[in-house]
């Protein structure tokens, strides 16, 4: 019976062997790859956050004052090249119903604004799981007063700010709207001897008067406890705290003195209704405030309507009207 041979190839051998086999058959297929990479564009780079335009410089997480005893922060976002002169801001302050949400996404909501000559701020505040109202009002405000005790070293006109957020954030702007000199507003968080006055509001779909919200037919469930709006109040359900929502509307504060607003809501919007807008800036044109209301039709809260060029170049033009020389 004849036995079976094997001859054993000896190790060196069989790493030549691969090594010439590689090299006849992956090789070849990787030079048209490296090729195509190097013929496709690319893309702009990013600074330090995803959410930060090549084109602008971010200061990231600078401390504007104090709440609760902790440190708050905002990111300052200016122009690539300094202006000549003091610049216009604009300060976005994030939704999230007044519960949630970070200043992360203001970047790109003021970089717009940045790039046609102004200063942009975003900033964090007191959450309503952290400490109830008006804890997110006095760091608003104490935003707004840090910068102008800063205007100098970032080259901002204190006299030319304007405000916007959307949501629980275009509550917040619009309460920084109308209740500029407010004593009971402002908050213990640093640079007292400022204002806390701003010159423009952009309010995209903010809830105003608690009231009227929730008791409009759809909207009832507002009114419980545990609901967003309970949350800012300190907890409970919402009608019985008739104090409580007059202090947090921004029309209790409506007067003449008031800045022109930019208001923008959806005709859809299933979570904030509609008429917080309409009885807001119905308010403002009673005491002869420059209000401008758009309803978008169709548009829901927030969504891909208030994305597009003419309701973003209404946002600018608004801005550019009053705050640039």
């Amino acid at each position: 019976m004849n036995s079976l041979q094997i001859t054993a190839v000896p190790p060196r051998r069989i790493v030549v062997r691969l090594t010439i086999l590689f090299s006849v058959l992956v090789i070849p297929l990787c030079i048209p790859l490296a090729a195509q990479a190097q013929q496709r564009p690319t893309r702009p780079l990013r600074q330090r956050g995803s959410n930060a335009p090549a084109d602008v410089n971010v200061l990231r997480d600078v401390v504007y004052g104090s709440g609760g005893g902790r440190d708050l922060k905002m990111h300052i976002v200016l122009p690539k090249e300094p202006s000549a002169d003091p610049a216009p801001v604009y300060v976005w302050i994030h939704g999230g119903g007044w519960q949630a949400g970070t200043k992360e996404g203001g970047v790109r909501q003021v970089a717009p604004m940045v790039r046609s000559g102004f200063v942009g701020a975003t900033i964090e505040y007191r959450l309503s799981g952290e400490a109830p109202f008006p804890a997110q009002i006095e760091d608003c405000k104490c935003a707004i007063r840090f910068l102008r005790a800063h205007a100098e070293k970032y080259n901002i006109d204190p006299q030319r700010i304007a405000v916007g957020g959307s949501s629980a954030g275009g509550h917040l702007v619009a309460l920084l709207g109308t209740s500029g000199g407010i004593a009971e507003l402002e908050g213990s968080g640093g640079w007292a001897d400022q204002s806390s006055a701003v010159q423009a509001v952009v309010d995209l779909y903010g809830p105003t008067d608690f009231q009227l919200f929730v008791t409009t037919p759809g909207y009832e469930r507002h009114n419980e406890a545990g609901s967003p709006e309970s949350k800012l109040l300190g907890g409970g359900e919402v009608l019985p705290q008739t104090e409580k929502i007059k202090r947090v509307n921004p029309i209790t504060y409506v007067d003449a003195d008031d800045p022109p607003f930019l208001i923008i809501h959806g005709s859809k919007d299933r979570t904030v209704p509609s008429n917080q807008s309409q009885a807001l800036h119905k308010a403002l044109k009673s005491a002869g405030v420059e209000s401008t209301l758009h309803v978008i039709e169709g548009a829901g809260h927030g969504g891909p309507e208030f994305g597009k060029p003419d309701v973003k170049e209404m946002q600018k033009d608004f801005l550019l009207k009053h705050l640039k020389p």
